[in-house]
């Protein structure tokens, strides 16, 4: 139950100027300040506001109010009330506004991207959405795929950092507690399956980080640069057909070379058969 009156400010009014109880019996009464109340004394906070007589509304009786003016260190004593206490009602499916429904495909592709392991329940209670249009965006069948941008449903207004940070760490609790149910069965079935939790998967674990390469180790260097190694002049090679003239490597003659090839027998003797015939012709003449 609560230990404020109701309209706790407009009551303050009402016993301002009905009673002459002090700022710091009204103050504690209604859940203000005393400089507050002193400013509604003054007119200058809620000079317009209606008082609420709490005698009326069966919070306060006469009685109470008179024995607290004859003492001011007394505090006035709200009454029980009778009135049915106003039931919970459970939450209903999650309001975005017109302007923001647009954005909605946008935060279910981010969250289907960067958050796998979230089902489509987590999904459509953190945006509001239904599970047709969670299927169909994760299987690029939405009207309006080509135009979707994965966008963070945070930045957009969709929700809060610290609901999506709880959905996720329920997600990945989740995952963890069925892989060790499904090690465990298998163990029992007689199959070994290695037993691994990602690191990623567990909320405020350390992201196992991958070991360094092995430096390579440096190369041999030669000897120190000087002025003698810089300016070498570099030996000539040996001539090889001096060193070597055995028999696989014979030494040419430039004369065998360029000789001329001998002619051959019957190119000759063509020839002079034809100079013969030349001379007789010019000889019968």
């Amino acid at each position: 139950m609560s230990t404020l009156p109701m309209m706790p400010k407009a009551t303050a009014v009402w016993l301002v100027d009905n009673t002459t109880l002090t700022f710091d019996q009204v103050a504690a009464f209604c859940g203000l300040h005393p400089l507050e109340v002193q400013a509604i004394a003054d007119g200058e906070v809620a000079s317009g506001m209606a008082g609420y007589d709490p005698i009326a509304s069966d919070q306060l009786t006469a009685e109470e109010i008179a024995r607290c003016e004859k003492d001011d260190n007394a505090k006035l004593q709200l009454l029980k009330s009778n009135m049915p206490l106003p039931t919970s009602r459970s939450k209903g499916a999650r309001y975005t506004s017109v302007s923001k429904r647009q954005d909605k495909p946008d935060g279910i592709a981010w969250l289907l991207r960067t958050f796998p392991e979230l089902s489509d329940a987590q999904i459509g209670k953190l945006l509001g959405t239904t599970k047709p249009t969670i299927t169909a965006i994760r299987e690029r069948t939405h009207w309006n795929a080509p135009n979707i941008r994965p966008r963070d449903p945070v930045d957009l207004g969709l929700c809060a950092r610290g609901e999506l940070d709880e959905a996720v760490q329920k997600a990945r609790q989740r995952a963890t507690r069925r892989a060790k149910e499904a090690a465990r069965d298998a163990r029992k079935s007689g199959i070994v399956v290695e037993e691994t939790v990602p690191a990623g998967q567990i909320m405020g674990a350390p992201h196992a980080e991958p070991e360094p390469a092995p430096e390579p180790e440096p190369a041999p260097r030669g000897p120190a640069p000087t002025a003698a190694n810089l300016f070498k002049t570099p030996e000539r090679a040996p001539d090889t057909a001096a060193a070597d003239d055995g028999p696989d490597n014979p030494v040419l003659d430039p004369n065998l070379l360029f000789k001329p090839k001998p002619a051959a027998p019957e190119v000759e003797a063509t020839e002079e058969a034809g100079e013969d015939a030349k001379s007789e012709e010019k000889s019968d003449v």
